[in-house]
């Protein structure tokens, strides 16, 4: 494993001067004490990665580094006054510091002139990190747990390259790839899959069914095919709970590899996880994990971007590609052994491009499997257009408003409630619907920090309203946030017409649950679904015309609930793509792939949804059932 680092160093000249050398994940770092050299290389490190192909970062020793107070003094007087400097924390150990901005492209500099200044002048290597414009405390303790560890993150991503270039030019004559279903199998809810190869053990998502009882909410963990202590990596697409809820579990149970997804998925996941905790305190019911656990999860995370291709295994490559489906989402494509198969997981995609993200990606390198979703790839699940939902939407909103009633929405609290915000906020300014409060409760309004700390996500609209336009759309003053039980409280019982949006999407609890209780009995008001309802859960019992509804109120007790208020489910918002659009997905794959296992979905969707596929594009399709192992190659 040091062989790749020695071979690296032998290459360059003797007075290059190189003190240290090591890894940080895939990546390679070499520390210079040579000043000179570290200033300009003369392409020799640009040679070093087109010979190794791998990522190599020259740094220069920390002994060399300037004093970090007078660092910070010249930082604050060479960039402009734009940038609104927040931070400025220092990572001696690894020779960088990280400047905190409101406005990073200004911290930037055109062609990033300055932070070449600040490199040559104070021999720290500058980082930028955009501040979210609402102030968020998960990205702010998320950051602070990083910092806070700078030494036990060295030594952990220094372990994690290790592992990965053992025996980087081993070679093997045995070659196959076999996946394992530990959930999504013909259901949806507690995505997990083990991809297993000789070499190499590698998870994809760890989620958790949150509309099932705790004996079929987790993943199979304790199929023969798993074993913790032989894991390499856990990737997670995105950040829902039936997606990642679970990862801190594994960190509970032992696990001390790399859990790569992208930022967002991190900041998101971290807060969903602290969130499923926080509920079962609330409903006495103890969680699987514990705050330390979710700590830890994030001091073992690896953020890669959308398209960035890195190494995770010695014959293991991971790329992630833009869902289309939440702030963050990724289909982690897999390229495995040296062209011998590649995979590319879906997880939950959105083929349309939504009013806040770009569609899922459809051209790749190579790709020879695919794991895809059916939600709703049902032969009935017919699906009204985004535009349409929208009209149905704007016009519910409207008359429930004219009638003097109010409308709850049960969301996710990430994904299509910005989506949702954005479209009310735009309709209330244009004159569609009355300009009224619309009141976020739960972990909406984290996640809309969140969402105002990694722009670059959005579509190209959104995108050019925030940086170009200075059009910030999660600052508009119709968005309240409602943060105390006193406040809840006088938004039910008021007379004014109002529009709540609160988590959870599926009433199986949280602040969405405790409105239903006291809205859904008048007939003035409005629920409107615009979420997957999971079996079994409250939203897909009154999604089903149920209309009594009983509730524990204490030990021992109970009371019914009669729903009169109007119910509309709207599934045109989904994340997920519709029946069409994921046929339209698969047919637009470049290059063509030749096999098809179909997931996410319910059994007889996805039993349809196989079979259409099979006719429709002939391709090979199989539909696994949880603890299904299947042999790709």
């Amino acid at each position: 494993m040091a062989d790749i680092l020695n071979e690296v160093v032998n290459k360059l000249p003797k007075d290059a001067d190189i003190t240290s050398s090591n890894f940080e994940a895939a990546n390679i770092i070499l520390y210079t004490k040579n000043i000179d050299f570290f200033n300009d290389n003369h392409g020799e490190i640009k040679k070093l990665v087109s010979e190794f192909k791998k990522r190599i970062e020259l740094r220069p020793d920390p002994s060399l580094c300037k004093d970090m107070e007078q660092t910070e003094a010249l930082i604050k007087k060479t960039l402009p006054a734009e940038s609104n400097i927040d931070q400025i924390i220092f990572d001696p150990q690894r020779s960088t510091v990280i400047i905190e901005a409101e406005n990073p492209g200004a911290a930037i500099g055109k062609t990033g002139e300055l932070l070449k200044e600040i490199k040559e002048k104070t021999l720290w290597i500058p980082l930028i990190r955009r501040k979210p414009s609402i102030r968020s405390k998960i990205i702010e303790n998320i950051r602070g747990v990083l910092y806070e560890n700078n030494d036990y993150r060295k030594k952990f991503l220094n372990e994690v390259g290790k592992r990965i270039y053992n025996g980087w030019v081993k070679g093997r004559k045995e070659e196959w790839v076999r996946i394992t279903t530990l959930g999504a199998g013909r259901q949806v809810g507690r995505s997990c899959f083990l991809i297993q190869t000789p070499e190499s053990r590698v998870l994809l998502d760890c989620g958790l069914n949150p509309a099932a009882n705790e004996d079929e909410a987790y993943p199979y963990f304790d199929c023969p095919e798993f074993r913790i202590n032989e894991l390499d990596a856990v990737i997670i697409s995105h950040a829902h709970l039936d997606h990642s809820a679970m990862v801190p579990l594994l960190v509970k149970y032992g696990y001390k590899g790399p859990v790569y997804c992208t930022e967002p998925t991190r900041d998101i996941m971290s807060l969903l996880a602290l969130d499923f905790i926080s509920i079962g305190f609330k409903n006495a019911k103890k969680a699987a994990y514990d705050v330390a656990d979710v700590k830890q999860m994030v001091k073992q995370t690896i953020c890669i971007n959308m398209e960035e291709v890195t190494d995770i295994t010695p014959d293991i490559r991971l790329t992630f590609y833009n869902s289309g489906h939440i702030l963050g989402g990724a289909m982690p494509h897999l390229h495995i052994g040296n062209g011998l198969h590649n995979i590319l997981y879906t997880a939950d995609l959105l083929y349309e491009t939504s009013n806040l993200l770009p569609k899922a990606v459809t051209r790749y390198p190579r790709l020879e499997t695919v794991i895809i979703e059916s939600t709703y790839g049902g032969v009935n699940d017919i699906i009204a257009s985004r535009k349409e939902s929208e009209d149905l939407l704007m016009d519910t909103i409207k008359k429930t408003i004219e009638r003097g009633g109010k409308v709850l929405m049960p969301v996710l609290g990430v994904g299509r409630s910005q989506e949702i915000m954005l479209m009310i906020d735009r309709a209330a300014k244009e004159g569609t619907i009355p300009k009224i409060p619309i009141y976020l409760q739960g972990l909406v309004w984290d996640v809309n920090a969140i969402h105002t700390a990694y722009p670059e996500y959005f579509n190209a609209a959104v995108r050019k309203q925030f940086f170009y336009e200075g059009n910030n759309p999660f600052l508009s003053d119709t968005f309240k946030k409602v943060g105390s039980q006193k406040e809840m409280e006088q938004i039910m019982h008021s007379a004014d017409p109002c529009v709540i949006m609160a988590t959870s999407g599926m009433l199986t609890g949280g602040a969405s649950l405790e409105y239903f209780k006291i809205l859904s009995e008048n007939p003035k008001n409005t629920v409107i679904l615009t979420s997957y309802q999971g079996e079994g859960s409250l939203g897909r019992r009154i999604q089903n015309g149920e209309k009594e509804i009983s509730f524990s109120v204490g030990d021992n007790k109970s009371g019914i609930t009669t729903v009169r208020a109007e119910i509309l489910s709207i599934k045109g918002f989904s994340g997920h793509s519709s029946r069409p659009q994921l046929i339209s997905f698969l047919k637009n794959l470049d290059p063509r792939p030749k096999r098809v296992l179909i997931q996410h979905g319910e059994n007889t969707k996805c039993l349809e949804f196989a079979s259409t596929v099979h006719k429709l594009l002939h391709m090979e399709t199989s539909v696994p059932r949880n603890l299904d192992s299947i042999r790709l190659i």
